[in-house]
């Protein structure tokens, strides 16, 4: 069984049955399961942290309890438990070693942020964490720039504005949403353009919690004019080479190769211009 705590406002009624009747419960902070169960009167049962740290050693114990018929139900502190995190390889395990498994639906900050980000929701992708890495993140930021979607990502709060940086150099004027901290007292929705937002974290700094990004689908008539091509380029070519920031500029507005190519020899010119001393 799984089921997120998150606020301990939002739990329902079947999961609170569960846990009542659970004879070990995983968790990732005990100490957090533990407020939880004060809170609702549950008393007697046996907390086993499990988490990113320790998933792989405390599966063995958990698969062991039920072969014991034990009743093993999975926490998490925020969110949907087995989305991004290991307790997809537990129910995985359990299921082939033939145990019922069921989850009780709950909080999930990705369905939360796209029901709130004003955004298309009847076609969507979630595609987790991108790379921490500049690079590898800006090749797969390109693998799904043209996936008909809605698209959505968890970030840390510390690459937050890198990230949204590279997905405005990447995906172009698209509008966009970074939630944080949701179903929690302290959520906040931000909504506007990714070169906006992006702009907006590169100056306020990384804010604190967790991090949900909502970005619309490719849009076939979005307009390029002379100033918006000049500021995608310029944004490219700081995190990119020459080459493939044309690529990836002609591949985002729809221009011809060519008509970009010239451009950012100008602007590159212009560059090196401003560089020299009189």
């Amino acid at each position: 069984m799984a089921t997120p705590i998150g606020n301990a406002r939002d739990i329902t009624l079947r999961a609170l049955d569960i846990l009542r009747s659970a004879d070990l419960i995983a968790c990732e902070d005990t100490r957090m399961t533990a407020k939880l169960l004060a809170i609702h009167g549950i008393a007697g049962v046996t907390l086993s942290a499990y988490h990113d740290h320790n998933a792989a050693k405390m599966r063995p114990a958990l698969l062991a309890a039920l072969a014991q018929g034990k009743v093993v139900a999975l926490v998490s502190d925020a969110g949907t438990p087995l989305i991004a995190d290991p307790g997809f390889r537990l129910a995985r395990e359990a299921e082939a070693a033939g145990h019922y498994v069921t989850a009780l639906p709950g909080p999930s900050a990705l369905v939360m942020a796209l029901s709130l980000s004003g955004l298309p929701t009847d076609r969507f992708l979630f595609a987790g964490f991108l790379p921490e890495r500049g690079g590898e993140r800006r090749s797969a930021i390109r693998a799904l720039a043209g996936v008909p979607a809605t698209l959505i990502f968890y970030e840390a709060p510390q690459r937050l504005g890198a990230c949204l940086a590279d997905l405005a150099a990447l995906l172009g004027p698209r509008q966009a949403c970074v939630a944080r901290e949701l179903t929690k007292m302290f959520e906040e929705i931000r909504r506007g353009g990714l070169a906006e937002l992006a702009g907006h974290y590169q100056q306020a700094g990384p804010p604190k919690g967790e991090i949900v990004i909502v970005i619309g689908p490719p849009q076939g008539e979005a307009v390029f004019d002379e100033a918006a091509l000049d500021v995608a380029l310029a944004a490219a070519l700081a995190k990119s080479d020459f080459k493939q920031a044309v690529a990836d500029i002609a591949a985002q507005s729809g221009l011809p190769r060519r008509q970009v190519y010239a451009r950012a020899l100008r602007l590159k010119g212009g560059a090196a211009a401003a560089g020299k001393r009189p």
